[in-house]
């Protein structure tokens, strides 16, 4: 097999796997106990690239995964009632190709839509989550129920995103450069954080329809499914402790007590604000990376 070098994730390959029915496209590098890595809306895995070669140095095997829909990995075809893009077909995914790599056990860092797969993977498969960082995420049934004007206007994506099919997806698709810079501008409280190398690399990837739609069907789900699933497991706490972090100038911890949401639905649970915005990784990686070795050999 002829082994693909990261042009982002300094010292990984790229690699393709079929999973649980799609493929997945992956990043991976290093030697000792697992990590998977999961990115957010708008970005791909590379939005890892500042902290994700410093863990392989700190002695894990690192995993940067692109979720279904997203970056490089398959767009299937979803309408309603929005199943194959439910968190749980997407935490389905991840955990099926970390065994195929040979981890049944792992840590789990998810940013943004990354996060919710991640909260949904550690109720599922509780077997398979060590420990659980989840950044700048409260639980998705948790911010539907408390939804105010504030809220729906400063995350207003959360409830454009999820209009009916294919009124989102035209509108994005008319001008998804736009989208996308709007997007990620809004969030970003750090000059400077995401360059423009990344940006491209992001719009290559956003310009897709496919990817667009997937976007929106993953969106749908949240507000329709995924809350389902959440409302039968109301009740349950989650078992791997959690590093709760969220940005000190963002949206979520401004709105929240992010740690204490955490709180309501897991048994161990810490956390911590950063200087930054929405996009941590990428705003704040030296302070993230500290916080998640020091967790991870807690």
């Amino acid at each position: 097999m002829t082994l693909v070098k990261s042009p982002f994730l300094d010292g990984f390959v790229l690699r393709q796997e079929v999973v649980n029915g799609v493929s997945i496209n992956f990043a991976i590098a290093g030697d000792g106990p697992a990590i998977l890595l999961l990115h957010g809306h708008p970005q791909t895995h590379i939005v890892w690239r500042k902290i994700a070669p410093d863990l392989v140095a700190a002695g894990y095997t690192v995993v940067a995964a692109d979720l279904r829909g997203y970056g490089d990995s398959e767009k299937l075809p979803s309408h309603a009632p929005h199943e194959s893009y439910s968190k749980r077909e997407m935490a389905k995914d991840q955990v099926a190709l970390m065994s195929a790599l040979g981890h049944d056990t792992f840590a789990v860092l998810g940013h943004d839509r990354g996060g919710r797969v991640a909260h949904r993977m550690a109720l599922d498969r509780p077997d398979a989550v060590e420990r659980l960082i989840l950044l700048d995420i409260a639980p998705t049934l948790t911010m539907y129920t408390r939804t105010d004007q504030e809220f729906a206007t400063r995350y207003f994506w959360w409830f454009f995103l999820i209009q009916p099919e294919d009124l989102p997806e035209r509108m994005i698709g008319s001008d998804p450069e736009y989208f996308l810079r709007r997007h990620i501008g809004g969030q970003v409280k750090t000059p400077g954080a995401v360059d423009e190398v990344a940006v491209m690399e992001y719009l290559r990837c956003y310009q897709d329809p496919d990817t667009i739609h997937a976007i929106c069907e993953d969106y749908r789900a949240s507000a329709t499914i995924d809350l389902g699933h959440d409302r039968v497991d109301a009740d349950r706490l989650i078992d791997a402790p959690i590093l709760a972090i969220w940005g000190k100038y963002g949206v979520v911890g401004d709105l929240y007590d992010v740690r204490q949401t955490w709180q309501d639905k897991a048994k161990s649970v810490t956390g911590l604000a950063l200087p930054c915005g929405h996009a941590i990784p990428e705003e704040a990686p030296e302070a993230l990376l500290s916080a998640v070795l020091a967790f991870l050999s807690a």
